[in-house]
């Protein structure tokens, strides 16, 4: 059978090889040097998005600083918004399917320059709606606004790097 020194060699080679080949955890970024030490300007300092990003940027091995002075560069959150719209109704018009959205704008500015021009995202999705299921929806609801916001989060960090 197998020894230990075998599943030692072949763990070692297995590591090399996931090296050599560019494997990277995902989720994190490699950020550009001008995020190094931000300062987030946000309305909603508790939105699903900012707290997403701030994960983001922390992992990546962005600092935040509480004064715009010493910041490299000025993360501005515009609009951080999300909501949702009927899709469909049933002949006693009630919903029977709703859109959820969310929306964000940014902004960075590094050294008194604009190096990433105002950009607004807006993710959707849609899910069906019963009332006799109310709770389960509602959680649902729940669960879809934290995805869209964590897929908003994925590509302002892609858009944060190629700075």
């Amino acid at each position: 059978m197998w020894s230990y020194s075998r599943i030692g060699v072949l763990a070692a080679v297995l590591t090399l090889t996931l090296a050599a080949c560019g494997f990277h955890r995902q989720g994190i970024t490699t950020i550009s040097p001008v995020m190094k030490v931000t300062f987030v300007d946000a309305k909603d300092e508790r939105s699903d998005f900012l707290r997403g990003l701030r994960r983001a940027l922390e992992a990546s091995g962005t600092e935040f600083t509480p004064t715009r002075g010493d910041a490299t560069a000025v993360l501005r959150i515009e609009r951080d918004e999300t909501g949702q719209r009927v899709l469909s109704v049933s002949a006693r018009n009630t919903p029977t399917a709703y859109a959820i959205f969310y929306t964000v704008t940014y902004a960075v500015t590094a050294g008194g320059e604009e190096v990433l021009p105002p950009q607004t995202l807006t993710l959707t999705r849609d899910y069906t709606f019963d009332e006799a299921e109310l709770l389960a929806k509602q959680h649902e609801e729940e669960i879809l606004r934290e995805a869209l916001a964590q897929d908003l989060v994925a590509v302002v960090m892609r858009r944060l790097a190629s700075l």
